[in-house]
């Protein structure tokens, strides 16, 4: 995929797979990487950012498989602003494909 396009979905991505339910940083990688080819580098400096902007707030929990996880979770500033990216998106990409559409007449 090209990175560009990558870079412009993924802060969704995250924030709708985060919506769902809490997740710890590795178990977002291995969700958003069914959608799009991420590592651990990237999702990382996101979340950090995310949290920054106060759309995540995070929680430790007990792993039964080495030290505490640091969970996500999404806030309400985070719900509001990932329904903003949303209906962007799917404008943005209705857009994009109707003119596909129409070039190929």
């Amino acid at each position: 995929m090209n990175v560009q396009f990558k870079k412009g979905v993924l802060e969704l991505i995250v924030l709708e797979s985060v919506h769902g339910r809490d997740m710890y940083g590795y178990e977002l990688v291995q969700e958003v990487s069914k959608v799009v080819d991420v590592n651990e580098g990237t999702i990382y400096p996101l979340l950090k950012r995310l949290t920054n902007e106060h759309y995540f707030e995070t929680y430790l929990q007990e792993s039964n498989e080495g030290p505490p996880r640091k969970y996500y979770h999404i806030t309400a500033t985070g719900i509001l602003h990932r329904s903003e990216l949303k209906e962007e998106w799917l404008e943005f990409s209705e857009q994009v494909s109707k003119f596909l559409k129409e070039k190929e007449s």
